[in-house]
């Protein structure tokens, strides 16, 4: 099978994953908020501080969550890299690149860097259809493609004397 031509697309931030993301948090505010009002447990300081560091972790999560930068994200046609759209801000990263969601006009996309590991390394880069129209179908077929095999290439290997 063939891999996806090489493509290459700039991503903004995405208004899509920033409304869910705050949604999320906000629910998850006001069910902490709502079982620490009804609870007979809320009373103890040790629950309201249980509480109150539940509710930091959720606005910690939801802000590291929204912090999304322009990138591009480049294909081409044997690996993945991000770089900034900026040409001397940022040396581009080759890693792997999954897809984690996709609701066809929506990507959450899982990037690792090469050479990093753990769940600090990956950065989570939400795609939205809105703005990428004409490269929209390219960018998911080149994230669909199956991956070069590891080795030497054809053109690499040589003939049999």
């Amino acid at each position: 099978m063939r891999g996806a031509p090489p493509c290459e697309i700039a991503v903004g931030r995405c208004r899509a994953w920033t409304f869910a993301v705050v949604l999320v948090a906000v629910a998850g505010l006001g069910a902490l908020a709502a079982w620490l009002a009804s609870s007979p447990l809320g009373e103890s300081t040790w629950a309201r501080g249980g509480i109150a560091a539940a509710s930091l972790a959720v606005v910690a999560l939801a802000a590291s969550l929204l912090r999304s930068t322009a990138l591009v994200l480049r294909w081409d046609g044997a690996r993945w890299s991000v770089a900034s759209p900026v040409a001397s801000a940022v040396v581009p990263a080759p890693g792997e690149l999954l897809v984690a969601l996709d609701l066809g006009t929506f990507l959450l996309l899982w990037f690792l860097p090469e050479g990093r590991s753990g769940p600090c390394a990956v950065r989570w880069i939400p795609v939205e259809r809105r703005g990428l129209e004409r490269e929209w179908h390219a960018f998911r077929c080149a994230v669909y493609s199956p991956r070069p095999a590891a080795g030497p290439s054809v053109a690499d290997r040589r003939l049999p004397e």
